[in-house]
């Protein structure tokens, strides 16, 4: 057997607050504190669920709540919060007084993740959206270090280790050794190489003064 509702939905109001219903719950918080949600709506003389009672107060009511804009120090710190522990709305709203889960994953949704985009950063992993290495201003020589492949970090298998090997070979410059230099020299190839002829040497005293 799962765990039965809270209150039976056929007798509970499911529509928008009233004011009195509002003064009703504030006035029996005040008098008992938070808490023992699934009794609440009875001894406040609510028809409402204790689940509705509950979100009422933690969402509109209670009067720790801060009204108004995000500032820019909340926008950061929801940031840092969400990289670390991801969507988990609840736990970044018990470090951000005055904000509720709800709350913060809207705006989440609606302003952060337009923020992240437009400093070329993922909103999901908060890596950058290109690898370094596709940058025009990075140089084609270098060979890309191993956190622009996070995928593979933790994984040891020869396949990746050999991915690796050829991707850094392919990606450095090739340096002929000194004996391969010399017996093999750089070519002009803008150079004309003359045809095989018979035709006798050039005659040297020729081009000597008489």
């Amino acid at each position: 057997m799962g765990r039965s509702p809270c209150c039976e939905k056929s007798h509970t109001n499911k529509g928008a607050w009233t004011k009195e219903e509002d003064d009703r719950l504030i006035a029996h918080i005040r008098a008992h504190g938070e808490g023992g949600w699934r009794s609440l709506p009875k001894a406040a003389g609510l028809l409402r669920c204790g689940k509705s009672c509950r979100l009422r107060w933690i969402n509109y009511l209670r009067p720790d709540l801060k009204r108004g804009n995000f500032s820019e120090e909340e926008d950061e710190l929801i940031i840092k919060l969400h990289s670390i522990l991801g969507n988990k709305w609840s736990l970044i709203a018990a470090r951000l007084p005055g904000r509720t889960d709800n709350e913060i994953k809207n705006y989440w949704n609606s302003h952060i993740k337009r923020k992240l985009l437009s400093r070329g950063l993922d909103p999901g992993s908060h890596r950058p959206l290109c690898f370094p290495h596709h940058n025009n201003t990075t140089s084609p020589s270098r060979p890309a270090p191993d956190h622009e492949f996070p995928a593979f970090q933790n994984l040891k298998t020869p396949e990746i280790t050999d991915f690796f090997q050829q991707y850094r070979s392919e990606s450095s410059p090739i340096v002929p050794e000194a004996s391969d230099a010399e017996e093999h020299p750089d070519l002009n190839l803008n150079l004309c190489i003359s045809l095989p002829s018979n035709s006798p040497p050039r005659r040297e005293q020729s081009f000597q003064r008489p």
